[in-house]
């Protein structure tokens, strides 16, 4: 190798750090679906329209944008079965399933449009229906993707499905919903830069050295 082809190496490789160091992270624009276990919220492992809820249980729906099941931000509010179902005395044959609807922030709606402010609703409905239905029952218009993605409650959004979306379109203030550590200011390198870049000039010193010593 000699020195002429190891800085052209350098030179084609710390732009494609660079860009590395300044990709923004992209998700998903949708509904999540979770239960609730008494005061906590787990993402439910099956779609709403395989879930059937016991009566008396909890049931909560969130529209955020987030990379998967892991980041996905969790209904907000602290109402429970008792709070929501207050309303709505029991009736035979029939169950009543709380349902916890979060429109989400500013930042996460898609372009041109507002959530709606978050609501919880008693779904009275039969025995054996599942959470899609129960949901039906108490947030119509419901709208869903040829996949059986559910897309909107209650009308919102009322375009867009499972969108893929990049960091640079969140632009609008973020709700805080917990206090977040400082990040240093996005006006020079990564961490993850810096080191790349320490990385190529070593390699780049042992490259040269190898030459010179050849020669």
């Amino acid at each position: 190798m000699t020195r002429r082809t190891v800085v052209l190496f350098l030179a084609a490789l710390l732009p494609l750090l660079a860009g590395a160091g300044q990709a923004r992270a992209t998700g998903y624009r949708y509904w999540s679906f979770w239960e609730r276990d008494g005061g906590t919220w787990t993402y439910a492992t099956q779609g709403p329209s395989l879930v059937r809820p016991a009566d008396g249980a909890v049931q909560g729906f969130r529209f955020s944008v987030s990379e998967d099941s892991a980041d996905a931000a969790k209904p907000r509010g602290s109402a429970d079965f008792a709070a929501v179902c207050a309303g709505t005395p029991p009736r035979d044959g029939t169950k009543r399933v709380a349902l916890v609807l979060d429109f989400g922030t500013p930042a996460d709606a898609p372009s041109g449009e507002t959530p709606p402010a978050g609501r919880t609703a008693c779904a009275q409905v039969s025995p054996d229906a599942t959470t899609a239905e129960a949901l039906a029952a108490v947030a119509e218009p419901l709208r869903y993707d040829a996949g059986a993605l559910l897309c909107a409650i209650a009308g919102y959004p009322e375009k867009g499905c499972g969108e893929q979306v990049s960091g640079d379109e969140r632009s609008a203030p973020a709700e805080k919903e917990k206090e977040q550590p400082s990040e240093p200011a996005d006006d020079g390198p990564s961490l993850g830069l810096a080191a790349g870049i320490a990385v190529v000039v070593c390699l780049g010193a042992a490259a040269v050295w190898q030459v010179r010593r050849r020669g």
